[in-house]
Order: C-alpha cells, then structure tokens, then sequence
C-alpha cells in the first residue's frame, strides 16, 4: 500500500504517480485539503482512498481505477469517466458524473444542480436528492435517485433511463414517465445492489424521453 500526504506533496506529484508503470495496487491519499483534480486521468486497476474533502473535477476521465472519496466532492466529480468506479462518501456538488461514458459513480449523499448532464454511458446511483437540470441532455446509461428530484429533471433527454424514488419538482422537455416493467425493476434491483443501497425498486418511477425532439428509430435502437 502506498500513501500520499498531500499536506506535502503536491497535486501534480500525485497525479503522476498514479499514471505510467504502476507498481501499488492500493493508494491512500491523507490530508487532501479539498484540493482540485486528485486523482484525474488514472487509467490503471488500483484503488484509491481519498481521506478526506476534495474540490473540483476529482477523478475525472478515470478509466479501470476503484476510487473512494471519505467526505464531500466539488464540482464535476467523476467528469468524463469512461470505467472503473468513483463513490463519494459525502455529497457532491454540481454536474456530477458529466459527459461520463461508463463505469459506476455512486454518491452516498445529495448531488447538485446538473447532475449526469449530457452523460453517455456511466451509471449513477445518489442516495439522497439531486439539484436541477440534471441528466440534461443525458445520451445513455442509468440514474438512480433515492431521495428527490429538482427543476426541469431530463430536459432534451435521449435514452438515459432515470429511476427516482422520491418527488420530482418538474420534467424538463421531452422527459415523461414511463412504466415499471419487470425487466426495469430487474435492472434497478442490480444497481442498487452495486451501490450498496437497500432499497424497494417497485418504490421507484422511471422516466425517459418521449423521443419527440430528435429524429428516433426503432431499427437502430442499439445504437442511441
């Protein structure tokens, strides 16, 4: 296992050590200090434990790495993430999870305004209540929310699937809601077991895009 106290080392020296030839398979990083991009643009399979509060775009474009944050994240946490894992102990700030393409992003607490905006494959599971315009624009993959739902949820929405357990304030345009079928409750039961959450799915609504504001096709289905 290997430490970094970035009470002394710096941002980049952590960040380098994480990139190239890696020889640990286990980080811990002590007094992050809520610092801005720790751990950005790792692309090997280790894990990482952020002891503490990080600032803005904390393990951004993260590709196979398992990364936990012990407190609370800035803005664009796991931004553009492609694989791998990010979990947040705390709460998250804006536009978490954005642009990601794949992997799992679990958020224990809330999450702000613009969360998975324009997402393209990541899942995201928030155990409480997200902010407005979240999942705006959003392309592929799953959000989940335990709690509630802001302003204007799946605004311009394309297929992103949307699970929320408690109230949404309002559907942005396009977004409607959807029936629970038995293979979308089979599907949240999965991810909510892959974020350690023990929730009822059948508690859930799902909502979607009507597909009004894009050309759709059913023939190229697998292709949105």
């Amino acid at each position: 296992m290997k430490t970094i106290d970035l009470s002394s080392a710096s941002v980049r020296e952590l960040n380098q050590s994480l990139h190239g030839e890696v020889q640990d398979r286990e980080w811990v990083v002590t007094q992050p200090g809520g610092k801005h991009n720790l751990a950005v643009g790792v692309n090997q399979a280790v894990s990482v434990d952020i002891q503490g509060h990080a600032g803005y775009y904390c393990a951004g474009m993260n590709q196979q790495a398992c990364i936990t944050v012990h407190g609370n994240v800035g803005v664009g946490v796991a931004e553009n993430m492609m694989s791998g894992s990010v979990r947040v102990k705390g709460s998250a700030s804006q536009a978490a999870g954005a642009t990601a393409h794949g992997g799992l992003l679990v958020i224990e607490g809330d999450a702000g305004a613009r969360c998975g905006i324009s997402m393209k494959g990541v899942d995201i599971v928030v155990g409480g209540s997200i902010g407005h315009m979240s999942c705006f624009m959003g392309q592929a993959g799953r959000l989940v929310v335990c709690g509630d739902a802001g302003d204007a949820l799946g605004d311009s929405l394309y297929e992103t699937r949307i699970y929320v357990k408690g109230t949404v304030k309002s559907l942005g345009s396009d977004c409607i809601e959807k029936e629970m079928r038995a293979e979308h409750l089979q599907e949240l039961a999965e991810l909510l077991g892959r974020a350690g959450f023990i929730e009822d799915p059948a508690s859930f609504k799902r909502y979607g895009s009507a597909r009004q504001l894009y050309n759709f096709k059913v023939d190229n289905a697998s292709a949105y």
